[in-house]
């Protein structure tokens, strides 16, 4: 009998412990970061401009927002504070926090849609 509500015991604090630990990614992931993209109508160089925004779905904080870029280009200039490109990565607003359902765009200027799509998130605030 001691020995069942010692193993009871030990289950339950572990249980307890492991809902602390990396509960933003309980509640959060990636898929979170919403991420819609239309033409706006207009013309840039001769080439269709898309409207991106990007919304938090995550009921937490997220910040440090990175998207893959590989292949990316764009004949429209995009303001650097909103999105910055580096490489194969750009991230968004400088990284700074973006509330539950608090959203972002930009525009670019492409033949085609870009498949943007999150590769790093971080939660705060969870």
């Amino acid at each position: 009998m001691t020995a069942a509500i010692k193993t009871l015991s030990i289950l339950l604090f572990l249980g307890l412990i492991s809902e602390g630990y990396g509960s933003g990614s309980r509640f959060c992931r990636n898929s979170d970061v919403n991420l819609n993209q239309s033409q706006s109508g207009a013309q840039v160089k001769g080439k269709p401009e898309w409207v991106v925004t990007i919304t938090n779905k995550c009921p937490c904080v997220i910040q440090q927002v990175t998207l893959n870029c590989t292949g990316f280009q764009t004949v429209e200039p995009i303001d650097s504070s909103t999105l910055k490109v580096s490489g194969d990565k750009c991230l968004l607003i400088d990284g700074k926090p973006i509330n539950n359902d608090a959203s972002v765009t930009f525009k670019y200027a492409s033949d085609k849609s870009f498949p943007f799509n999150a590769i790093n998130v971080a939660y705060n605030n969870c």
